[in-house]
């Protein structure tokens, strides 16, 4: 297995800060070489799943997030959650719990004649499938556009400051209804974010000029976020979890918060039902994952905790793992 060095995570860590930023620019900042860098992202394509992708705001596709959680036969979860990757309207498909649950994102429509069709119709008359619960994601407070701080910690923020210099803040306008041809656009950055604009013209039936013109606007509106896919191991972590919590509403926001600022968390975000609260641990081995849970989750309000281990991911952000 790839074990990265530090330019490695400094490239990683220059992708977050900015997605499309040049690897003469990358380089520049890292002091190494355009043709290094280049190589070096390459590698990490090849050997480490590294992926840089596009994803839409919520609010710019008017669509609501779903926790799905299935509980299927062991012989037949595997073939669920790969049907489930393959789907274009989910993410993040994971087996948990011994190989019996399968959790994943969801993302429907609120409303239309095919409106949560995947949750009410199609899930429930599956073959195998023995429970199913849904739970609707009301408030993200860690993860999206929030990177998990185990990928940066490489870059100072003079560092940050110059690769960010470029680019234009996503300004807080309120939601921004998605054209078609920002869907098009969006569909090709979801397959690589990193396109050149010839490349994403080309796809999208435009020109490079127009794509350009369209992106900056995207990312003015703050109607689109990047993330990075890459395979958790590369980074150290050989143990993850999602951690499902009951937290008296009263201190929901204030626990959430806390939790929000603790570098194991990869994801904090409130959610309906039993559970109203959720995170996703990622962790050196699993006696990293006890000292978290025993010494820093030990907060009076969470009055439940379910820890369900992450087996295996068939779907990142975007990106079907094998």
């Amino acid at each position: 297995m790839l074990i990265p060095d530090e330019l490695d995570r400094g490239l990683i860590h220059a992708l977050h800060v900015d997605a499309r930023a040049p690897f003469t620019l990358i380089a520049e900042v890292l002091g190494s070489s355009t043709q290094t860098v280049t190589r070096r992202y390459r590698r990490l394509h090849a050997e480490a799943g590294l992926r840089v992708v596009a994803l839409p705001d919520p609010r710019s596709t008017r669509t609501d997030q779903w926790f799905l959680r299935l509980t299927a036969a062991t012989r037949t979860a595997h073939d669920l959650a790969a049907a489930l990757a393959r789907r274009s309207d989910t993410s993040w498909v994971r087996l948990t719990s011994g190989g019996t649950e399968i959790v994943a994102i969801v993302h429907a429509a609120p409303g239309g004649p095919d409106a949560h069709s995947l949750l009410l119709r199609d899930i429930p008359r599956t073959a195998g499938v023995t429970a199913v619960s849904a739970h609707c994601l009301l408030h993200t407070y860690l993860g999206g556009p929030t990177p998990w701080r185990g990928r940066l910690g490489v870059l100072s923020p003079e560092q940050e400051a110059r690769l960010r210099a470029g680019t234009v803040p996503a300004a807080d306008s309120g939601p921004y209804e998605l054209t078609d041809a920002d869907r098009r656009l969006l569909g090709a950055l979801r397959a690589d974010a990193r396109a050149g604009y010839a490349d994403l013209a080309a796809a999208t039936g435009s020109t490079p000029a127009t794509v350009a013109r369209r992106l900056t606007a995207l990312r003015a509106r703050g109607a689109l976020f990047f993330d990075i896919d890459i395979e958790p191991a590369v980074l150290g972590v050989t143990v993850s979890a999602l951690l499902w919590m009951q937290v008296a509403p009263s201190r929901l926001d204030e626990v959430a918060t806390a939790l929000a600022g603790h570098d194991e968390l990869a994801l904090v975000a409130a959610t309906t039902g039993p559970t109203n609260l959720v995170a996703h641990a990622l962790c050196q081995d699993a006696e990293a994952l006890h000292h978290y849970l025993t010494r820093r989750v030990a907060l009076d309000a969470i009055t439940r905790i379910e820890t369900a281990p992450v087996l295996r991911t068939y779907k990142a952000a975007a990106t079907l793992r094998g």
